[in-house]
């Protein structure tokens, strides 16, 4: 069965543009301060930078394994979702509220968090980083089948 992978200290691979600098850099102390070990892939200020760029660098250090799992942040989440969801090996799931936090993982295994920095409250953004890194895989037939199938398409076999 598949599931969160537990390290000694939960690695977290955290990235950016400039509409989710703010968001990210609340993240970053949040995460830290409950003692989890923070790889920043930038950006490191609010000037305009292109997403893509940073949705890549967090996804790969996932599919590497470098890192457990990932956060992403741009104004809605949406193109940095897009952009991580381009790596092999990457689901990642742009959630807005702890219902989707809890179910992305637990039905889709998602490695890679997206928030929206013009939408999420700091607060909500922090009490879904906590449900979605802190909630397991339920794995059985019919998810792993699913996730499976998602593995294919990556793969051009269906």
């Amino acid at each position: 069965m598949r599931g969160l992978r537990r390290s000694i200290i939960m690695k977290i691979a955290i990235g950016c543009d400039h509409g989710g600098y703010k968001l990210k850099e609340v993240l970053k102390k949040y995460l830290t301060e409950k003692g989890m070990e923070i790889t920043d892939f930038g950006c490191y200020d609010e000037k305009s930078v292109d997403y893509p760029l940073y949705g890549a660098k967090v996804a790969r250090s996932v599919a590497s394994k470098e890192n457990d799992f990932g956060i992403l942040i741009c104004s809605t989440g949406i193109g940095i979702s897009i952009s991580a969801n381009k790596v092999k090996g990457i689901r990642a799931a742009l959630c807005g509220d702890l219902h989707s936090a809890e179910m992305t993982r637990r039905h889709n295994d998602a490695n890679v968090l997206c928030l929206g920095g013009h939408i999420v409250t700091e607060q909500i953004a922090c009490k879904i980083a906590d449900i979605f890194l802190n909630t397991q895989f339920e794995g059985g037939e019919r998810h792993e089948r699913r996730i499976k199938l998602l593995s294919d398409i990556e793969e051009n076999i269906i």
